[in-house]
């Protein structure tokens, strides 16, 4: 066995624990849930590597504990704004995500979203279950169309040009904004064409959120933004939560300055602000982006990859620093 230790949170799907175990000393993980932050700095003590989730943070405290052993952090998510990352690279430590595998996966629950709030899918089954029906009402639930619709997608990566090519189905006229312009054949082969925030804001029936967790996207949608959109418009974040006021959403939703929204993320997650769960048109989810068998077994494998080829001396598939 390997003298080195790794730490490993939580049972993850993909990630071979037993395998792991019986190369490297390590704890066994909690069978439910994440490991308390008292036992993460704890276990971090000494560890070569660490496998964690986007609940765990991995901040100067933690890196100091685990001292100058520790050689890689793999995160099993594409964002890594739970770990600080430029201080991980001052410290000489590799930071591993797992982009790719979950871009269909969360493009899919991003269209979903956009559906459901668009049809008033949440707010019509609490009806039925509640057993309010009691009739075919023709003026019942009535939501807004989405085929012709104008899509502004706000982060035109992986997962923003995937939920640009499931619009094509229902006829969408696509819009961008971007940090940077995508090349000009990308922009052909997506249909999609560039606006800066604002007009996408103004122009666009529905917004999908797909950019990182960044200084300069924190607080990207407030209430002087929400006040740029239709009326009639829907707002989806499948991104991170802190990019978004949940509270000026929940608020637009209520007072008819907003039509619909999906949430996949919040602000405090996993708190969710008293508001929202009571907003007209508001579809939320805790957090399901990537949450199918093939996604987060493949996010599992990578994750797992990315630990072993830095504690090999190899180049991990997938490094952000």
């Amino acid at each position: 066995m390997d003298r080195r230790t790794i730490v490993v949170t939580r049972r993850l799907p993909g990630v071979p624990w037993d395998d792991l175990a019986k190369r490297f000393p390590a704890g066994d993980p909690p069978k439910d849930g994440t490991m308390s932050r008292e036992e993460f700095l704890a276990r971090a003590r000494g560890a070569s590597g660490i496998l964690c989730t986007l609940a765990d943070r991995v901040d100067a405290e933690l890196m100091d504990a685990a001292g100058p052993s520790l050689v890689v952090v793999s995160n099993f998510a594409v964002g890594v704004n739970n770990v600080d990352v430029d201080g991980a690279t001052r410290r000489g430590i590799r930071v591993c995500n797992t982009p790719d595998v979950l871009t269909d996966a969360t493009a899919d629950l991003g269209f979903a979203l956009l559906l459901s709030a668009a049809r008033k899918v949440s707010d019509a089954d609490r009806f039925v279950r509640a057993g309010g029906w009691t009739g075919w009402d023709p003026w019942g639930f009535l939501g807004v169309p989405v085929a012709g619709k104008t899509l502004g997608i706000v982060g035109m990566g992986k997962i923003g040009a995937a939920v640009a090519r499931r619009s094509r189905g229902f006829s969408m006229k696509v819009l961008y904004h971007n940090r940077r312009r995508i090349p000009p054949s990308e922009e052909a082969g997506l249909g999609a064409s560039y606006r800066d925030l604002d007009a996408l804001l103004a122009e666009s029936d529905f917004v999908v959120l797909c950019v990182p967790l960044t200084p300069e996207t924190r607080g990207l949608i407030s209430t002087e933004r929400l006040g740029k959109m239709k009326r009639t418009a829907v707002l989806v974040n499948i991104a991170r939560g802190e990019i978004v006021d949940d509270e000026a959403v929940a608020t637009a939703l209520a007072e008819g300055r907003l039509f619909g929204a999906g949430f996949d993320v919040f602000e405090k997650e996993p708190l969710v602000h008293p508001k929202l769960l009571s907003a007209p048109s508001a579809v939320l989810l805790p957090h399901l982006g990537s949450a199918t068998v093939e996604a987060r077994e493949g996010m599992g494998r990578l994750a797992t990859e990315n630990l072993l080829a830095v504690l090999d001396g190899r180049e991990p598939p997938n490094s952000v620093n």
